[in-house]
């Protein structure tokens, strides 16, 4: 007697009005600033001649994927606070499903090749702009984008195919694949199977080319005569070094591991770090890290 179901109910944060005011403050002016510390990176990118380099073309892409990645989350929790209905139809949850899966598989991606560009900037310096053309970029951004989205369809797909039948409760903010494979009342082992490869491929494949690509920089660091040189070459790593730390330390605890695990409220915790706090310090990180930018914002 198996009933399936087409609305979700997101549980959120069932705390006391007054936290909730405060999570829903924190939350709102979180997202405004990511809004507007990535659309001026954006800005100052596109803006400035100085900074039409491969690495400021990157950071560019990342800086727009991070408006998009805070928007598929973000506003529907913030509605859901200020509406105090927390229901998602089953076609809604696919949907913000597919769409942060994506991007952060794009970001995956798009990571590990903004350090093969630092690995060819400090290894190969007299090489770097006969091998980092436009054009490869270009290509790059792409390969990144439509790797990202295209895995995430094929997760989606799997998913999307279970029947998903009472309780409708998902104990999360956004619909993530562990809290929505939880209620899945048919056999799901294939679609986990799927989905656990796949994000084996897209979390480590990249990982292990930014491991390789530091491990070369280090070693060629190392081997530099100057002090200077050294500080020089390692300056304009540490910024990337630090978002890559962050952003796969998160994601492979939540992903890089079988799907249908028990919820807990540790799961939140750390989905908050990088999806919504994340994106906020990774403009900061760059700026903050990366003179150029900062000189030329204080300009403007």
């Amino acid at each position: 007697n198996q009933t399936a179901i087409n609305e979700f109910i997101l549980l959120g944060f069932s705390y006391g009005l007054q936290v909730q005011t405060l999570i829903y403050l924190i939350f709102l002016i979180t997202y405004m600033v990511t809004i507007a510390e990535n659309a001026i990176i954006i800005f100052v990118v596109k803006r400035n001649h100085h900074l039409q380099k491969p690495m400021y073309y990157f950071l560019g892409n990342l800086s727009f994927l991070e408006i998009w990645y805070v928007s598929v989350t973000l506003p529907k929790l913030l509605f859901g606070f200020w509406s105090q209905t927390m229901t998602i139809s089953f076609s809604s949850c696919m949907t913000q499903l597919y769409f942060f899966i994506s991007l952060m598989c794009t970001e995956c991606v798009l990571l590990a090749v903004m350090a093969y560009d630092r690995y060819l900037a400090v290894c190969h310096p007299l090489r770097y702009s006969a091998i980092m053309t436009h054009k490869l970029c270009f290509q790059l951004s792409i390969l990144s984008w439509a790797g990202g989205f295209s895995i995430s369809l094929v997760k989606v797909s799997f998913i999307s195919r279970l029947t998903f039948c009472g309780p409708q409760v998902i104990n999360h903010f956004f619909c993530d694949i562990s809290p929505v494979l939880n209620l899945s009342c048919t056999d799901m082992s294939l679609a986990e199977t799927v989905d656990f490869a796949l994000a084996l491929v897209i979390l480590l494949v990249p990982l292990l080319i930014i491991v390789f690509s530091y491990c070369c920089i280090l070693s060629t660091i190392l081997c530099m005569p100057s002090a200077q040189g050294r500080r020089k070459a390692f300056s304009t790593c540490t910024s990337h070094f630090t978002v890559v730390i962050i952003f796969f330390s998160a994601t492979l605890f939540m992903y890089a591991r079988p799907r249908r695990i028990h919820p807990f409220n540790l799961n939140k915790i750390v989905s908050i770090f990088y999806a919504v706090f994340t994106p906020a310090l990774n403009p900061l990180i760059y700026c903050l890290r990366n003179k150029e930018v900062k000189e030329i914002l204080s300009k403007i």
